[in-house]
């Protein structure tokens, strides 16, 4: 079910996009084994090393992110985190912003795909670097 969701959750959005997405939630939510997936994903995919640095950080280097991204990046963050305070509807708006309603959708699946998955390989104790497979 979640690899089904997933899939559709990528479907025409861009793959850094996609990546950038899964490892700043992986970044929030301590998972060293999603984190490792996707930054290696990243790389196999060509994405700048200067880039994979800086998303831990990426407002204090937006000028490394596209304002998309960046748009994307605090979605991710505000969905990830979102016991915190909600989703601000300002984060939301500059999302919508940027995306159109299907990339939304899209973008909020890939949002909700990582942070299950982050949870699955953290409540199943898995180890970064030893089984993961690009999807």
């Amino acid at each position: 079910m979640i690899i089904g969701l997933d899939a559709a959750a990528r479907e025409g959005l861009d793959p850094a996009l996609v990546e950038l997405i899964q490892i700043r939630a992986s970044h929030l939510n301590h998972c060293a084994y999603c984190l490792h997936m996707h930054t290696n994903d990243a790389r196999k995919a060509g994405e700048d090393e200067d880039r994979l640095h800086m998303v831990a950080l990426w407002r204090e280097a937006q000028h490394f992110f596209t304002p998309k991204e960046q748009a994307a990046l605090a979605l991710t963050e505000a969905v990830t985190l979102v016991a915190d305070g909600g989703v601000p509807d300002a984060v939301y708006a500059e999302a919508a912003a940027h995306f159109d309603d299907r990339e939304l959708a899209h973008v909020l699946s890939l949002i909700l795909t990582i942070n299950t998955w982050n949870r699955v390989a953290l409540a199943t104790g898995k180890i970064a670097g030893t089984d993961e497979r690009t999807r």
